[in-house]
């Protein structure tokens, strides 16, 4: 049975595109149980080095498909809109025997199961993995000279302190998320 693993990166950020990817591992390289296999998992588990690894045998490996959704269109249609775009995109452009998402919905797509904590327990959405959070990182990091003042190879547009600190001193920029709302950037009445 073919599966095409799916996962993204880039949901909870303030900054930057969403990257979803959809994997479907040559059979082959599973009957081989080749090491690099084995060690497909949630990319946030591996080092950025095992990620950048892994990543160049899948794309040698496997029938990918990844699917960016820029800032503007999550703040104009929101990130379930955005997913939902993204997982048909994938099935439109993968055939596949089944469809296994990370998470809990489906965002409204028929055919795509989900498996919570999937990119630990299913090898093709451990790829998919990899595939949307390095294709995203590298993104960030090559765009970081454009916009000196925030630190986005560093943070990726993720929530952190720093990120805060920077907007309130230098405000948005053109490929931050402004329908996300931060407590940390609400003025107070006080």
């Amino acid at each position: 049975m073919e599966i095409c693993g799916i996962d993204e990166a880039g949901r909870g950020p303030i900054a930057g595109p969403l990257v979803v990817a959809g994997c479907l591992i040559n059979e082959k390289c599973k009957v081989k149980s080749e090491k690099w296999y084995k060690e497909l998992t949630d990319s946030k588990k591996l080092t950025p080095k095992k990620r950048e690894e892994l990543f160049e045998i899948i794309k040698e490996t496997s029938v990918y498909h990844i699917v960016w959704i820029d800032n503007k269109t999550i703040d104009k249609k929101g990130l379930s809109f955005a997913i939902n775009f993204a997982l048909k995109e994938i099935k439109e452009k993968i055939k596949a025997d089944k469809y296994l998402f990370d998470g809990n919905s489906n965002f409204g797509v028929k055919q795509i199961e989900t498996i919570i904590k999937g990119d630990l327990k299913i090898k093709e959405i451990g790829a998919a993995s990899i595939l949307a959070k390095v294709s995203r990182d590298r993104y960030m990091i090559k765009i970081a000279g454009k916009y000196p003042e925030y630190n986005f190879a560093k943070h990726k547009g993720y929530i952190t302190k720093e990120h805060i600190e920077e907007i309130k001193k230098f405000g948005f920029s053109d490929i931050h998320r402004i329908s996300y709302k931060l407590k940390a950037l609400e003025k107070t009445l006080f």
